[in-house]
């Protein structure tokens, strides 16, 4: 049987005993990590006393299955198998192997399997094995225009009270990292339990919990701020921070920015929410327009580009110093425009 994460859930409620095996697979790890613990703490529950760990790394010898299956409990309880196979193909042997296992397993043994890469093209004889004896849940990526509604349930269940404007302000900034934003929602919870959260209140905890962030070096660079962007920037460096891993917020920003120049000043204002640009960004952004026309906006794009692939290793020069560079023009395009 297949499942999404509802039915899952609502199976592992319901039933008095646990399927032959499952399958939990996909790229949002968070998700699948949490779907396993599921498995294993009612497995717990229903008396699963043992469990028995393989890891399906490339090189494994899929006898072990076939062994952990055949053999007899220590204790004569119940065991879960818990293989985790990141890459998610088995290969001829381990397909048979797992469908070997679905067709003659104990009943008092269960298979886990968890999988952290996966596709359709995943999908094969051995996963069909598993539907017909117990469950699969493919968890997909989650899209963008959901990930509000992910972030505002994940904040109901654990009591964390966030504004509408505070949901979009998680959403914006963790670019879709379903962990960090898990996290973020996790630290309000300790560090404001009872209290109704808005915007400006994550965007201050979210800054304080790192001394230097891509944040605010970005909006540093927005305001004007020269001295900042080179203090910020230079902080991330030193503390082992890479180009690349930079790049994506800041090409975010600057892709917005771009679109924004392209609309008459009087227009700029009502589009700033379609850009997902709520509270105090918006005096910032604006800041930022004020400063620049479509063609500055355009020329620090392909300014960024050229970044990007020289933090790739595509390229000869200073990626830091071109991003140092590029960042300054945006500060102050009057002093630093001729860097």
């Amino acid at each position: 049987m297949s499942w999404n994460l509802a039915q899952l859930d609502r199976h592992l409620r319901e039933a008095k005993a646990l399927a032959t095996a499952y399958l939990i697979a996909g790229e949002e790890h968070l998700l699948v990590l949490e779907a396993a613990d599921r498995v294993r703490a009612r497995a717990k529950a229903l008396g699963f006393s043992e469990r028995q760990v393989l890891d399906a790394e490339s090189g494994f010898d899929w006898d072990e299955l076939a062994r952990a299956g055949a053999s007899l409990s220590l204790f004569a309880s119940q065991r879960l198998i818990d293989l985790r196979m990141p890459g998610g193909k088995p290969g001829n042997d381990g397909s048979e192997a797992i469908q070997q296992f679905c067709a003659t397993a104990p009943p008092d043994t269960c298979l886990l399997i968890t999988c952290t890469t996966w596709g359709k093209a995943h999908e094969g004889k051995w996963v069909q094995a598993i539907e017909r004896a117990g469950g699969y849940l493919p968890i997909w990526p989650l899209r963008r225009e959901d990930l509000d509604g992910w972030i505002a349930e994940r904040a109901r269940s654990r009591s964390v009270q966030l504004s509408g404007d505070a949901v979009a302000a998680i959403a914006e900034r963790v670019e879709g990292n379903l962990l960090a934003a898990a996290q973020e929602i996790d630290k309000l919870k300790l560090l404001m339990p009872d209290a109704r959260i808005d915007a400006p209140t994550v965007v201050q905890v979210m800054a304080d919990s790192a001394r230097y962030d891509v944040f605010s070096l970005v909006d540093a660079a927005l305001v004007g701020d020269a001295a900042r962007v080179v203090r910020v920037l230079r902080g991330l460096k030193a503390e082992g921070e890479m180009v690349p891993g930079l790049m994506g917020w800041f090409l975010t920003q600057l892709q917005a920015l771009v679109r924004l120049s392209q609309l008459a000043p009087s227009q700029q204002a009502a589009a700033l929410p379609q850009e997902r640009i709520y509270g105090p960004r918006q005096q910032i952004v604006r800041k930022a327009l004020a400063r620049g026309d479509r063609a500055f906006w355009e020329q620090r794009l392909r300014e960024a580009a050229e970044v990007d692939r020289l933090g790739k290793g595509r390229g000869t020069g200073d990626a830091y110093l071109a991003f140092e560079r590029l960042l300054l023009r945006i500060a102050d395009r009057r002093k630093f425009g001729a860097l």
